[in-house]
């Protein structure tokens, strides 16, 4: 049986985020979506339109991985080190409101279920990632890597 473990993670992140964005009407970035940094290591707002979708699949494939994970365990693989200019870089976890806000829109979905130990993905959820990575892995016994990546010829996505 084919995994998540199986395909690549920017394909099959990729995917997901376009399933995410047309099937799972839960999942709805807010207003202020557009103008707030996904956390204090960050200098400006993410710059593609669609990043909360990516984030929310980007979730989903975490706690696939490595659930169950909590909201600080999902902020400290989400941080980064910041630029403090002259004074030495120093690490922050990313804002626990996105991640929140979007555990809480997955679990409306049902793709999630909250536990004491953190969150964990239902049979629903793994059933969904499991059929993605299944259709991912299939176009890749038949594919070369490279045109997994939906590259035209001038070199652009």
């Amino acid at each position: 049986m084919v995994s998540v473990k199986d395909v690549p993670a920017d394909v099959f992140i990729d995917r997901l985020y376009k399933y995410i964005k047309e099937n799972v009407k839960e999942v709805e970035p807010p207003e202020w979506a557009l103008y707030v940094k996904t956390g204090r290591s960050r200098e400006r707002p993410p710059d593609n339109p669609d990043w909360w979708y990516i984030r929310a699949a980007s979730i989903l494939r975490k706690i696939y991985l490595y659930g169950p994970l909590s909201i600080k365990d999902l902020r400290r693989m989400y941080g980064g080190r910041k630029d403090r200019g002259v004074k030495p870089e120093h690490f922050y976890m990313a804002g626990g409101s996105i991640i929140r806000n979007i555990l809480h829109q997955l679990e409306a979905a049902g793709l999630l279920e909250k536990r004491k130990e953190g969150r964990i993905l239902t049979s629903k959820g793994r059933s969904l990632l499991d059929r993605i990575a299944a259709e991912i892995r299939r176009e890749m016994d038949f594919k070369k890597w490279y045109e997994l990546y939906e590259i035209d010829e001038g070199g652009e996505k």
